[in-house]
């Protein structure tokens, strides 16, 4: 997801790319160095009375655009399901309607597309074999709410999806655990029109998304209301799209490891998102998971008074 924003990637010749992209499709030329799994979630949170926005969570940006499937332009090497084996916390995905159906695809279903309830059983399916995850989605929607009520319907997700009022204290994760609600969405179209799926304004605000360079990193708002108490931290780079030379320099520990232990004293929040492309590649899970571990907050107390161990 271009950070709830659409690319319009129109490349000459595109015409002549015909037929479903569900298939396996040319792989791009650029070579990957994944790095071997780090789980960082399902069972690794060791943090359980701690409250939801007192986390931060690793998430990745247009999860569904991924190399493994051959989508043309990835922003991820691996599927969906992978990901979240690896330890990715949230999933950043776009929707839209192809042949008046709802698909997970980024702008243009020719550059890839995924038919939503398909990608929203690799996430049931994730969630029952791993009944301490909790797992955050991201909506850009180009789809009427009540369409997409009807995929996670079919996934068997509604009664799994958790249920926030914007003024309420988010539970613990303990607590999300017990109550077998470990699936928090939130969306930029109709969100509110159906219980569990959330207004993404109406909790968080972002930083800018649109970033070509790592010295042009910063905390500066971009949507959303400042007194949102979820903070969505972009961190990923790209001209015109994203790349993995591109990752490994955002994602390296010297640029990515300040941004996300700066950002409470910078903005008085925590990055409860943090939001890479390519997230195997450079340092990613390894910046994220260390933060959780060295940030001290008791259960009761906000996750603006946070402190972190040296």
């Amino acid at each position: 997801m271009k950070r709830l924003l659409v690319i319009g990637l129109l490349v000459a010749g595109a015409a002549g790319c015909s037929g479903s992209t569900d298939a396996t499709r040319p792989q791009s030329p650029e070579k990957t160095e994944s790095r071997p799994s780090i789980p960082l979630n399902a069972e690794q949170h060791p943090f359980p009375k701690r409250r939801y926005d007192q986390v931060v969570f690793l998430v990745t940006h247009n999860s569904m655009s991924n190399r493994a499937d051959g989508w043309l332009f990835p922003n991820q090497n691996t599927r969906i399901r992978k990901q979240l084996e690896d330890g990715v916390d949230g999933l950043m995905l776009d929707v839209h309607l192809v042949d008046g159906q709802p698909y997970l695809a980024h702008g243009q279903a020719w550059l890839g597309k995924q038919r939503l309830v398909d990608g929203l059983w690799e996430i049931a399916r994730f969630l029952k074999e791993h009944p301490t995850a909790v797992i955050t989605i991201i909506f850009e929607s180009y789809v009427a709410s009540e369409v997409i009520r009807t995929a996670f319907e079919a996934a068997g997700l509604i009664e799994q999806l958790h249920r926030q009022q914007p003024a309420d204290p988010w539970p613990t994760l303990e607590q999300m655990r017990s109550a077998k609600r470990r699936l928090v969405v939130f969306t930029d179209r109709e969100g509110g029109q159906w219980p569990g799926y959330h207004d993404v304004w109406n909790f968080c605000w972002e930083t800018h998304f649109s970033v070509r360079r790592v010295e042009d990193f910063r905390y500066d708002r971009n949507r959303g209301p400042a007194t949102a108490r979820l903070l969505i931290l972009n961190h990923f780079l790209t001209r015109t799209v994203g790349s993995v030379s591109l990752a490994i320099q955002a994602n390296s520990e010297t640029v990515l490891g300040p941004r996300v232990s700066n950002c409470l004293d910078k903005t008085g929040h925590l990055p409860n998102f943090v939001v890479v492309d390519f997230y195997d590649v450079g340092d990613a899970r390894e910046v994220v998971n260390r933060f959780n571990r060295r940030t001290i907050i008791a259960p009761d107390r906000d996750a603006s008074r946070a402190t972190t161990r040296d």
